[in-house]
């Protein structure tokens, strides 16, 4: 909504009993009207009050809102010129060659507080130690610096069917979410506290810096031309620091200090209330100073690798490859975190804590500091060979037997042979391809047939029992102990996720080779998928990972390239590659919550799509224009809502994937002399998309609601020609019960729902070539300059997405939609 309409939103909440003075001068959170009540009563001897209590005061202070229109994107986002600068160099001899190279990349940054800076380095070095034996080194490193706004990913709250941020400052969530009667420089309140975006941005935000070394070497042992021996080893080291600095003026700081009066005192939940003194007033755990959160993580790595491969032909007709070889692998990650309580920013990051902070913490049962470990081993022995006669038909066969620590110890669950075989059938160099039509150019048959196997998620780790320490839970902190708990019970039979894949596909040439034709049809059966189960709790833990899932996916993929005009100085390429896709899943031993299958992002349901999504039922507005659905009993409800149900899911509907069934690209290349025009054009269909949860039994004068709102419902009979719910009144939202989990169930209805359907602009480009008359006077091999422009925009899309993006979804943080690019690119060589 532009200012003007949302100010008749606001008005019309105040006739609903929101945005009084009592309400609104101590509430949590508060706008325009808050401020403006805040005027009311601030009192300077020498000017007097901020703003007289009058009628026409206080409506000439709301229109200067309700024009104000402010762009909250013009002022968090910046127009910057993103650098990339790199130089390389190359050198040798006939018995060693060198290379080497440098680059900086700087990112001033698309928003306020994020900017990016990369420095890297590459050094390559051939020594040919024998005509048989060769050494290759290669050594990289890199360092990243990094600043992003201080904002915490989301939570789902699975009771109120609702999505949590505290103290969320990310950008492009602020920016739809906030507003346009505000101003970008005035602070307002916000967590009982002043708050200002462009000052929280400053006061709050993440330092992220990321080292990365490798080193790595090969001796290659030939001793002749059909066999090659190879022994390769590489070190990997990894260290990633990410702190979270939150002065003492932050929004987030002064929120720990807030109580000012009994009100706010009382309704201040980061207040403290200490359990031993029964009788006594809330107090703050932060009197003075912010927070100084750092987060380290590091990670060794080193892999071994060593193969031999023979080559030969035989009588010119038979082709044989043979390749073999084992690899070990070993990585180690260690993370720690550590909380600076109290830090004074403005006294040299002085240490200022109140032990009431660490008093509560022990009493939460939290942990201002943790330490973490991980270890991962893997091993693998691997061969593959391929025989071909006279390039008509072609065998392909390979093996491959690896185990990994963090599956089962038994011996069919940690280790596992994979394999694959296929051929492929050359048929234009057959005898009979002479009688074949001129226009066919050439054509080859492939199939194949496989089992391919993942270890599943880094976070599998229960080969054995996993005995944690933790500290339970006590009412007060003079009885803290220690204890030990099971984290993760062994599964010994816990194995790899599985897949057998048959594909048959035809690679043609057509009109002497003008089109190329390559089209694959495939299906897989995706089985032993791991996942959670719940269990009756036997052995001591109710929630555990287990082989639980299985999945069958069919599909076809077809590739086109075409020269479709080759002229003396111009010419046209086209590439099109199309995509279709289904999935279903076909078993799966766990349960979903109706939370899990209605929000945005799809949930797994056996019978279904891996990423299907449901919806509640809308069954349009009552008369007074509160939204209606089914309920899990089958009957039309207000608020009857159960987001945790597991077995009573058929009211739910089902909308369809997530995930599109249908994508591809279109890339045009036009070349004229030196000069190339690019256009490249991706696409996708099928998918469904949630609308972003944007209604609420009450609402604040904070907040920013989206255009469709004007057609909201208003008075008696609207419910006859809109789906759009009224702003609820303070008494509905007091007599109803569980109001706000009917508009929290609006949310994830069939009336929140649109179609992913899209065409998306990726990509346009212009390039051009230095002739090679000119470069002569230059004194340069090689120059070139390319403008490009990245992610222009939609040329098509749902018109039920009222702006949102079909691919982005709000996952917190410092996510945000992929920005509008143009990057000029000079390449010079010497």
């Amino acid at each position: 909504m532009n200012s003007q309409e949302q100010m008749e939103a606001y008005q019309e909440m105040q006739s609903a009993g929101f945005l009084n003075l009592s309400d609104t001068y101590r509430a949590q959170n508060s706008g325009v009207y808050g401020r403006m009540y805040h005027m009311i009563n601030s009192y300077d001897p020498m000017t007097g009050y901020g703003l007289p209590n009058t009628i026409s005061a206080k409506t000439a202070f709301l229109h200067q809102a309700e024009l104000r229109n402010t762009n909250w994107f013009d002022a968090l986002y910046n127009d910057n010129v993103l650098s990339n600068h790199s130089i390389s160099i190359a050198s040798g001899t006939e018995q060693s060659t060198y290379y080497a190279s440098l680059s900086f990349m700087n990112d001033p940054g698309w928003t306020k507080q994020s900017e990016v800076k990369r420095y890297t380095a590459n050094l390559h070095a051939t020594y040919k130690l024998h005509p048989t034996l060769s050494a290759h080194l290669i050594s990289n490193a890199s360092y990243r610096t990094q600043r992003a706004p201080g904002t915490s990913i989301s939570s789902l709250d699975p009771v109120e069917g609702e999505t949590n941020r505290n103290f969320e400052i990310n950008p492009y969530t602020y920016a739809l979410s906030s507003s346009r009667t505000l101003q970008a420089n005035t602070y307002y309140i916000k967590n009982y506290a002043p708050f200002n975006i462009l000052d929280e941005l400053n006061n709050n935000y993440l330092e992220l810096n990321v080292s990365h070394l490798k080193f790595q070497g090969q001796l290659i042992y030939k001793p002749n031309p059909n066999l090659q021996f190879s022994l390769l080893g590489a070190y990997k080291y990894v260290s990633s620091t990410q702190t979270h600095r939150v002065t003492e003026h932050s929004n987030q700081a002064m929120t720990y200090r807030m109580a000012s009066d009994p009100v706010m005192r009382n309704s201040n939940a980061w207040l403290y209330l200490d359990p031993e003194k029964p009788g006594t007033l809330p107090v703050s755990v932060l009197p003075s100073g912010g927070f100084y959160n750092e987060t380290k993580y590091t990670m060794n790595s080193w892999n071994v690798r060593s193969t031999v491969s023979y080559k030969n032909v035989f009588a010119q007709q038979h082709i044989v490859n043979l390749f073999g070889g084992l690899e070990v692998n070993s990585l180690n990650r260690h993370a720690d975190y550590f909380s600076g309580v109290g830090t004074v920013y403005d006294s040299g990051c002085l240490p200022s804590y109140d032990y009431t902070y660490f008093k509560q913490l022990a009493e939460e049962g939290g942990q201002y500091y943790w330490i973490n470990d991980a270890s991962s081993r893997e091993a693998a022995f691997f061969a593959s060979s391929t025989y071909s006669y006279k390039k008509k038909y072609t065998l392909n066969a390979t093996a491959r037997y690896e185990g990994s620590n963090h599956l089962g110890k038994s011996m069919n669950a940690r280790w596992l042979p994979t394999w694959n075989v296929s051929g492929a059938w050359g048929i234009h160099n057959e005898r009979f391809w002479q009688y074949m039509p001129s226009w066919l150019s050439d054509l080859t048959l492939k199939t194949s047939y496989s089992l391919t196997a993942d270890r599943g998620p880094v976070s599998v780790t229960n080969s054995q029992v996993l005995i944690t320490s933790y500290t339970p839970y006590r009412p007060f902190s003079d009885l803290q102990k220690s204890g030990l708990h099971i984290d993760n019970l062994a599964n010994e039979d816990l194995t790899y996720e599985k897949k057998h894949e048959w594909n048959i596909g035809v690679d043609m040439g057509l009109f002497n080779n003008r089109i190329r034709v390559v089209t694959d049809w495939y299906t897989r059966h995706n089985y032993d998928l791991i996942g959670n189960v719940t269990t009756q709790g036997v052995g001591g833990q109710v929630t555990k990972l287990a082989n639980v899932a299985a999945m069958k996916t069919s599909g076809v993929e077809v590739s086109i390239q075409s020269h479709t005009i080759q002229a003396h100085h111009f010419s046209w390429d086209t590439s099109l590659v199309f995509t279709k896709m289904k999935n279903k899943v076909t078993d799966l031993k766990s349960s979903s919550r109706a939370i899990d299958l209605v929000s945005g992002s799809g949930y797994a349901m056996e019978g279904y799509p891996v990423r299907a999504l449901f919806s509640y039922d809308f069954q349009g507005l009552n008369e007074v224009g509160l939204p209606t659905f089914i309920n899990r009993n089958g009957d039309v409800t207000i608020g009857d809502i159960n987001f945790q149900e597991r077995n009573l899911l058929g009211h739910l509907k089902y909308e369809g994937s997530t995930l599109p069934d249908i994508t591809g690209s279109l890339n045009n290349v036009f070349k004229y002399k030196d000069l190339t025009f690019n256009v490249f054009l991706t696409y996708a269909f099928g998918a469904v998309v949630r609308l972003n949860p944007v209604y609420s039994s009450s609402y604040t004068d904070l907040s920013a609601m989206p255009r469709e709102f004007v057609n909201r419902w208003m008075q008696a009979g609207d419910e006859n020609r809109t789906n759009i719910p009224a702003i609820a009144t303070q008494r509905q939202n007091q007599t109803i019960d569980n109001l706000n989990l009917a508009y929290n169930a609006y949310n994830y209805s069939t009336a929140r729902v649109a179609k992913g359907d899209h065409i998306r602009l990726k990509e346009i480009s212009l390039a051009y070539d230095l002739p090679e008359h000119l470069l002569s006077k230059l004194w340069v091999k090689s120059l070139s300059a390319k403008i490009q422009v990245s992610n222009l925009c939609l040329l098509y899309k749902d018109s039920a997405l009222h702006g949102q993006d079909p691919q982005y979804y709000n996952a917190g943080g410092v996510s945000s939609p992929l920005p509008k690019q143009c990057t000029m690119t000079i390449r010079m060589g010497f």
